[in-house]
């Protein structure tokens, strides 16, 4: 059964209705609003409502969705029941539409990893909604999706907090150089030529740069939007390219470290709970390296099971990925000595997740002196370009 968004009129009064209805077709559901005495303007699949899939992306929105699904299983209602209950409830009027197309289809006997994957969901959840579908840990599993969902928002706004004030100064800055270069300098420049004054070198280097920039920065911008744009389309539909993409983001000073903690911390959390949540070793490390968010890690663990599924050591094993061998070898390895490694995989994740923590604040904490610098280097190289002349000038006139 469908849940079909419809706007029309009713019938004793004329006036404007808008509502949901349960049918198993649109010839059902116009029939149904027949019988109700309301004349259907336009009638569509709740799931399908304009808007909808931008809404339910909002990993923030998610996050409070997956926190009352596993309020509502935990209390022990089922999942169609738990779902009915968000689709009806006013504070999740916008994320309304996702849960009635997850609802249907779990009707129609989806299980919830297909039903959610279908949204749109990231791999990272559709990971972890199978494994709580395989281990009969539902609630558990959502629980842990509104964490993490939250603790990557919360690491975006602080990223988003910490680059707003060099953005605003860099913005500043590069309207007060437009002004000076497109303004200022050109007026000097005739001040001078009708002075006969000599320009000193870094003057006419000055004034030859703002002249190239103020000419190429419109195609400079275009150039650079389209290149962006290439980029990301490339990597939206080729594994390859953001196989490569991964790896020269790996060899960068400060966000080489902090994807690799990034990484190795979902890597370890989504096996420890896999393995706790009783899935085979064998399915947990295909289910964690597409978990993870990497795609060498995605493509270099099949042949890494293998080995492990024919008596390999997994510590060995993961010691010939790159993403995670710094991180998570000697953990596991340890794991495997003690006989707990869920255990050991929480501990790892926990050390990954400090590197991350400590990695990001450095990396965000150099940002602001190095704006700084550049700006002074910027503002020292402008004036002494304007006061060479002037003080020429002076000796000339003198």
């Amino acid at each position: 059964m469908t849940t079909w968004r419809y706007r029309g009129f009713r019938a004793s009064d004329g006036r404007r209705v808008v509502g949901r209805i349960e049918a198993d077709s649109l010839k059902q559901a116009r029939e149904r609003l027949v019988g109700q005495h309301i004349f259907a303007e336009r009638v569509e699949p709740l799931a399908e409502e304009r808007g909808a899939a931008a809404r339910w992306r909002r990993g923030g929105e998610r996050a409070g969705v997956y926190r009352e699904l596993a309020a509502l299983l935990g209390a022990g209602l089922p999942m169609t029941s738990a779902l009915d209950s968000l689709v009806e409830s006013a504070e999740w009027t916008a994320m309304a539409p996702a849960l009635a197309g997850v609802r249907d289809r779990i009707r129609e006997g989806a299980g919830p990893a297909e039903a959610f994957e279908a949204t749109g969901v990231t791999p990272l959840e559709v990971s972890l909604l199978r494994a709580g579908q395989r281990a009969g840990e539902m609630a558990a599993v959502f629980t842990k999706l509104a964490d993490l969902l939250d603790e990557e928002a919360t690491i975006r706004d602080r990223v988003r907090s910490a680059l707003l004030y060099p953005a605003i100064v860099s913005s500043v800055a590069l309207l007060i150089a437009a002004g000076v270069f497109v303004l200022l300098l050109p007026a000097f420049a005739r001040m001078f030529e009708e002075s006969r004054v000599t320009l000193p070198p870094l003057t006419r280097l000055v004034m030859a740069v703002g002249r190239a920039a103020s000419a190429a920065m419109g195609p400079a911008l275009l150039a650079g939007a389209a290149l962006v744009w290439a980029i990301a389309r490339c990597c939206a539909r080729s594994p390859r390219c953001r196989a490569a993409l991964e790896r020269w983001m790996r060899g960068l000073p400060v966000v080489g470290p902090a994807r690799e903690a990034l990484i190795g911390l979902r890597f370890a959390r989504t096996l420890a709970l896999l393995l706790r949540g009783g899935i085979p070793m064998i399915e947990a490390l295909e289910l964690a390296a597409a978990a993870c968010g990497s795609v060498d890690v995605a493509s270099a663990m099949p042949s890494q099971v293998e080995r492990v599924r024919h008596g390999g050591r997994l510590h060995e094993a993961i010691r010939n990925i790159e993403p995670l061998r710094r991180m998570l070898a000697a953990w596991i390895e340890a794991g495997e000595q003690s006989g707990d490694l869920p255990a050991m995989l929480d501990i790892a994740a926990a050390r990954c997740q400090q590197v991350w923590n400590r990695r990001l604040t450095r990396g965000l904490a150099l940002i602001e002196p190095a704006l700084i610098l550049l700006l002074g280097v910027l503002v020292f190289l402008l004036a002494l370009a304007i006061l060479q002349p002037i003080l020429a000038l002076h000796r000339q006139l003198t």
